[in-house]
C-alpha cells in the first residue's frame, strides 16, 4: 500500500502534539517496520524543516532529524503539471490541491491527514490516522 502523509502527522510526531501524537508515532512504526510504503512530498520537507528548526533552533539538529525521517519515508517530487493541475482543482486550499495531484501521478492510495475537511474533494481516498491504523491492523490480520 502506497500512502502519502501530510505534513501535519510528521510534526505531529516529531513535536509530540497532544492529543495527536500516539497516531502519528504509531505510523512511524509502521512506517520504520514497512507495513506500508510511506511517502512525503518534497514541497512538505521545508516545512517540516522550518517547524522543526524553530524548536531545536539549530541546523544541525534539524538536519539530522530530517535524515531520520528520510530513512522512513520516501520522498515525491511535485512537478509543474501538479502545480498547474492543482489551479483548476474543485479544492479549496490550493497546497492541499497540489498534494493530490502529486498523489494521483505517483499512485497512491492514500492520504494521511489529521485536515479531512480541505481534502473532501480529493480524488485520492483520504483518511485521519486513526482509520489509517485500522486499516493496517486489518490488513495485518489477513
Amino acid at each position: 500500500m502506497r500512502v502519502l502523509i501530510d505534513t501535519c502527522i510528521i510534526i505531529d510526531a516529531l513535536q509530540s502534539r497532544a492529543p495527536f501524537a500516539e497516531a502519528a508515532q504509531e505510523i512511524f512504526i509502521y512506517s520504520a517496520n514497512k507495513q506500508f510504503e510511506g511517502y512525503i512530498t518534497a514541497k512538505s520537507v521545508t516545512d517540516i524543516y522550518y517547524l522543526t528548526h524553530r524548536l531545536t533552533h539549530s541546523d544541525a539538529k534539524t538536519r539530522e532529524i530530517l535524515n531520520k525521517i528520510f530513512t522512513l519515508f520516501h520522498l515525491l517530487d511535485t512537478t509543474a503539471l501538479d502545480c498547474r493541475k492543482a489551479i483548476s482543482s474543485e479544492m479549496s486550499h490550493y497546497g492541499d490541491a497540489v498534494m493530490v495531484e502529486t498523489a494521483i501521478r505517483s499512485e497512491m492510495d492514500y492520504i494521511v491527514t489529521r485536515n479531512m475537511k480541505d481534502y473532501t474533494k480529493s480524488s485520492v481516498k483520504v483518511c485521519d490516522p486513526a482509520v489509517f491504523l485500522k486499516l493496517l491492523e486489518t490488513e495485518k490480520m489477513q
